[in-house]
């Protein structure tokens, strides 16, 4: 199959998955009433005698419709930013939380829940921990002299090892029986929380972001070859990184502020998606983009579904992403564009 088919025929997937996981939940909405609704709120028509809108109007817009967004953005983001991490670094072994950003967030989150009850608070605090944990990564790299793709990533070790450290620091000193149970719950990761406010606001900061990624994926392409490669072509190396860690790192941090911790979605998603179009990055990262958004949708699905009580997102990713990784780290010993 053609590459540009592929993205095609995704594309459509996830709409499709969209628009099926609108109907899926405790209170039971057929595939057409969905149809008929949607229909007549983007043409205006009178809705056909029956469909109360009134109910579906509230069902759709303050429930479902902010969190399968929250799914698509999520996914998408964390798939992109370990694309781009994988790239960039030249190792399909690296995630989005390469260089600290998720524990810096996770640690963020847990600090403003332990001081603030303002949930917009919480969720500044999130976003603020995430970028200073980069900058730390970043500040770290450039204190020596040396391979800079190697300080980094031992950057981001110390910084994610940091940040892990006063995360346990939080959880010790957290009320027991209110507040540590809460940190601990939204560490899982979950689409629960994801009210329709935080997700428009965080939107718009995410798809540009993506589509800046996008626009920069030929880059990329040169960034794999190796710095020096990439210098004698002429590309702006430092630079070209910089901007890239930076957007990666935006989308990475906005991803814990919706839904926590959620983790191996960065790692997988990246190989499975080379697996089908290839490694070229110009088509690698939409597909990445595409094949994320559906994963995460369909698990949502599965974790509010299969139980009575919804089980946290975070558990079945890992579930699913350790194994995948042994898989993935026989295939990482052939070569990284086998």
């Amino acid at each position: 199959m053609r590459r540009p088919a592929v993205v095609t025929l995704l594309t459509i997937l996830l709409a499709v998955g969209a628009v099926v996981s609108l109907t899926l939940g405790k209170y039971p909405v057929t595939l057409r009433d969905t149809l008929l609704f949607f229909t007549a709120k983007v043409t205006g028509c009178r809705a056909p005698a029956g469909l109360d809108m009134a109910l579906l109007e509230s069902l759709f817009f303050s429930i479902r419709l902010p969190r399968v967004v929250a799914a698509i953005l999520v996914g998408s983001s964390l798939s992109v930013a370990g694309a781009a991490f994988q790239a960039m670094f030249i190792n399909p072994l690296v995630s989005p939380s390469l260089l600290g950003v998720l524990a810096g967030a996770s640690f963020g989150a847990a600090l403003g829940m332990l001081l603030f009850e303002n949930w917009l608070a919480v969720q500044v605090s999130t976003f603020a921990f995430g970028f200073i944990s980069v900058l730390v990564a970043v500040g770290i790299a450039r204190m020596f002299r040396g391979g800079a793709v190697l300080l980094l990533i031992l950057g981001g070790v110390i910084s994610g090892a940091l940040f892990t450290s006063l995360l346990s620091v939080v959880k010790y000193c957290a009320d027991p029986y209110d507040k540590l149970p809460a940190i601990v719950y939204w560490l899982m990761g979950g689409l629960s929380y994801a009210d329709a406010g935080t997700v428009w606001f965080a939107a718009v900061p995410m798809v540009i972001s993506m589509m800046l990624i996008i626009s920069m994926s030929g880059y990329l392409n040169v960034l794999s070859m190796g710095d020096e490669e990439a210098r004698s072509l002429g590309i702006p190396v430092e630079r070209i990184r910089l901007v890239m860690i930076f957007l990666a790192s935006l989308v990475s941090s906005l991803t814990v502020v919706i839904a926590g911790m959620i983790g191996w979605v960065g790692l997988i998603i990246p190989h499975i998606t080379r697996m089908l179009v290839g490694p070229d990055n110009r088509v690698l990262i939409p597909s990445s983009i595409l094949i994320g958004a559906i994963y995460l949708l369909l698990v949502d699905n599965l974790c509010r579904l299969l139980f009575e009580t919804e089980i946290p997102i975070g558990i079945v990713t890992s579930l699913v992403g350790i194994p995948f990784f042994v898989f993935v780290m026989r295939r990482a010993r052939r070569g990284w564009g086998s």
